[in-house]
């Protein structure tokens, strides 16, 4: 079996075709049903952020599978074969290998050096075992391409190299003023609730905006965030207040929101070009007074006290600045086209996101992904002998077993020590003529194009394919069942 990875990026589609493929949760479930059901595939994994969507599969027959997997993803994004394809890309074994693993240290992110794509990770393969279509070869895969994204950041300097969407979206949005500057004294709406929206409503709190609303379907959800928000030590700017509104109450938190940043999992548009048309001149009607005016429409406010001041100065700037994370974008892309309004969405940040890294940690962290693939491949070239191994030193003691039973028929009168003696000794002999080449079998197997000494030891000691397969059943369901085990 072999490792097979198709999916689009933010490198390779345009947002535009991004955005329809996009997954929710339940979708990325049914998909990788699909996959393990399909012919050609024994293991998969969907691998889906805000500009990826990846699908990871173990397979048999590369051709077959890339055309599986292909028509899979078009199947289930909604996308036609034929828009889909010239957008796609393809991995194969050490390749595939290579992707994850950069995509893992955040050299694939459109934000270079982003640790979030980590936490993204590890819920791509908490789906597939939680589905059980994830087996050894994935398990081993996944946490190894973890391990090899914390390596990165913890031994060099790749979190220098690029910031947080979050962050450099803001940092867009405020056109080249200093985020603390830009940000100080103005009131934020942010809707949603997630990671990247409790990220995003952290950043702008420690950035020093005086408020902020967050937007959820679910109100507790929301009434959460801000709690956390007001919490000590949260490093937000004195008199900070936040507060949690109903999505009911959006339209009134536009009209008084200086920054919105949206990041939801709507298969659909959240907020209008017409609603932010509407606050925009709501605010250019109102002036200052929309500044100071209080809406309690769905409005829960955090423990912490309410600062009087906050937002009670006239608003001399009538521009809303959006910010839209979300993929498929919450946003509606006709904004761009309004006056008083400044959006910055995943397709604007693709576009400015060439911000020059620091190359020195960027070569460092693509040796260790380098280095990392080639003990990867070396691990799993070695454990693909093993059931061979296993089951020569099975026939081995069967073999031992047959012959001992036939010297007792033969020599009845032994007694049982002796009898011992000679099963020991006959083990021993066994065991020290297979000894070195077991060894360098696998010592060989783990280099590259090492994969074909496990057939010529099945064809040399005439192994029984099934006995092997066997072997291979076991350790793959152990391995399912057992995913912190080394490979052998």
């Amino acid at each position: 079996m072999s490792l097979l990875v198709v999916g689009l990026s933010h490198r390779s589609a345009p947002v535009s075709v991004l955005e329809r493929a996009a997954l929710a949760r339940e979708a990325q479930a049914k998909l990788l049903q699909d996959t393990l059901a399909a012919e050609p595939a024994t293991e998969a994994a969907v691998l889906a952020t805000c500009n990826r969507i990846e699908l990871y599969a173990d397979v048999d027959k590369f051709h077959a599978g890339v055309a599986e997997l292909s028509t899979l993803l078009a199947q289930h994004t909604g996308v036609g074969l034929d828009e889909l394809t010239p957008y796609l890309y393809v991995h194969y074994e050490d390749r595939a290998v290579h992707h994850l693993f950069s995509v893992a240290c955040g050299l694939d992110s459109m934000v270079v050096g982003e640790g979030q794509i980590l936490g993204q990770i590890k819920d791509a393969l908490a789906l597939g075992q939680e589905l059980h279509t994830a087996g050894r070869l994935l398990n081993d895969l996944f946490q190894q391409a973890l391990r090899v994204g914390k390596r990165a950041h913890s031994e060099t300097g790749i979190d220098r190299a690029g910031q947080s969407l979050v962050t450099f979206g803001l940092e867009r949005l405020a056109e080249g003023v200093p985020l603390g500057d830009w940000a100080g004294g103005k009131r934020a709406l942010v809707i949603g609730a997630g990671s990247m929206s409790s990220l995003a409503a952290a950043t702008l709190a420690r950035a020093g905006v005086a408020h902020v609303a967050v937007a959820n379907r679910t109100l507790e959800r929301a009434e959460r965030l801000a709690e956390i928000l007001c919490e000590p030590g949260a490093g937000r700017a004195a008199g900070f207040t936040a507060s949690a509104v109903e999505m009911r109450a959006v339209p009134d938190e536009l009209v008084l929101a200086d920054v919105v940043v949206s990041c939801t999992g709507a298969m659909g548009v959240v907020l209008t070009a017409e609603a932010i048309r509407a606050a925009l001149a709501s605010r250019a009607d109102e002036g200052g007074a929309a500044g100071s005016a209080r809406t309690d429409q769905g409005r829960t406010d955090s423990s912490c006290p309410i600062d009087s001041a906050c937002g009670d100065a006239a608003r001399t700037d009538v521009r809303l600045a959006l910010l839209d994370l979300a993929m498929p974008r919450d946003i509606d892309a006709a904004v761009h086209r309004l006056d008083g309004a400044r959006l910055v969405d995943i397709e604007s940040l693709a576009e400015a996101s060439a911000d020059a890294p620091m190359a020195a940690d960027v070569d460092q962290v693509r040796t260790i992904v380098s280095d990392e693939v080639a003990a990867f491949g070396a691990a799993q070239r070695a454990a693909h002998i093993t059931p061979t191994v296993v089951a020569l030193r099975t026939m081995a003691a069967d073999v031992v077993a047959s012959e001992i039973a036939r010297l007792d028929g033969r020599l009845p009168d032994l007694d049982d020590k002796q009898r011992a003696e000679i099963t020991q000794t006959v083990r021993r002999v066994v065991d020290k003529l297979l000894h070195a080449p077991t060894v360098r079998v696998k010592e060989l197997a783990s280099t590259p194009g090492g994969a074909g000494y496990a057939d010529a030891l099945r064809e040399l000691f005439d192994l029984d394919p099934q006995a092997v397969a066997a072997v291979s059943r076991a350790d793959s369901q152990a391995g399912t069942h057992n995913t912190a085990r080394e490979p052998a």
